[in-house]
């Protein structure tokens, strides 16, 4: 029976491994395909069995995405980093100031208000986007990045997660610098964002990561040519190139390069930041 036990062990870790293994192989064969894909010419993609390496490697696709008719590749670029930038600072500045209010300066109902706002987060974001562009067209915001950039002053999730973290600052620190005559904005700049930087580089790259990738609120507000985004332009691509995936796949690649960039400059931070936001309470 003992001699059982090891062997048991030793099948079951075989058994986790393999699995691992086959959501490895599944997330990451998509992305070699594509990169693959991107050197190779229009025949050689629907190439039977598939050629992981191409045989005549050419940059024929990312040419043509460059000089794409009536699109700009290039300045779609470009709008969706000013964008995202502008989107992510919004919606970090905005979440951050909210749960510091929440977690270290308590008034009276602000748990049941923030309960309330948490709720909003079961409210699906298509809900909301007839409403939203009801008022945006009220506003005359329409077809302008200030439209766009709006809806990211409302981000309970992200309130949720930085009043986690903050929630976990002892209040000691807060209560010295306020005899020393600090002021409430230099406390929040100075003292708790730092002490909550995993969780803030967390944020950031979220943030970042869905207002890189956003596509049906763009493509509702923005109807000028020379501000459509990234992700807009590629949609378009579909249409354009659909007998040409390797332009397709040249496209993609390009696309995730600036997101691969923020991860690998924040990825030390998110794991951490995750787990402070979840389980300081």
């Amino acid at each position: 029976m003992r001699k059982s036990i090891p062997a048991l062990r030793l099948l079951r870790g075989t058994a986790f491994s393999l699995m691992l293994l086959v959501f490895v192989l599944m997330t990451v064969l998509p992305f070699a395909f594509m990169i693959s894909s991107s050197f190779k010419g229009s025949e050689a993609i629907r190439t039977l069995p598939i050629r992981w390496i191409p045989e005549r490697p050419t940059l024929e696709g990312y040419e043509r995405v460059f000089n794409m008719q009536g699109f700009s590749f290039a300045r779609s670029s470009l709008n969706s980093l000013f964008l995202a930038v502008l989107c992510t600072l919004t919606a970090v500045l905005s979440a951050s100031m909210a749960a510091f209010v929440f977690a270290k300066l308590p008034f009276r109902g602000s748990g049941k208000l923030f309960g309330v706002y948490l709720a909003t987060m079961m409210i699906p974001g298509t809900v909301t986007m007839v409403p939203n562009y009801i008022i945006l067209r009220i506003l005359g915001l329409l077809d302008t990045y200030t439209g766009l950039i709006l809806p990211s002053l409302a981000n309970a999730f992200g309130v949720f997660l930085m009043r986690q973290s903050m929630m976990g600052v002892s209040d000691a620190y807060l209560e010295s610098a306020y005899l020393d005559g600090a002021s409430l904005y230099r406390i929040f700049f100075r003292i708790v964002l730092p002490m909550v930087r995993p969780t803030l580089a967390t944020m950031i790259l979220l943030s970042f990561m869905g207002s890189w990738n956003s596509y049906l609120w763009p493509l509702i507000v923005l109807t000028s040519g020379d501000k459509q985004t990234l992700q807009v332009v590629l949609g378009n691509m579909n249409g354009m190139y659909k007998n040409n995936e390797h332009v397709l796949m040249a496209g993609a690649v390009l696309t995730i390069l600036p997101i691969l960039a923020v991860y690998l400059v924040s990825q030390r931070f998110v794991d951490q930041g995750i787990s402070l936001g979840g389980l300081k309470t």
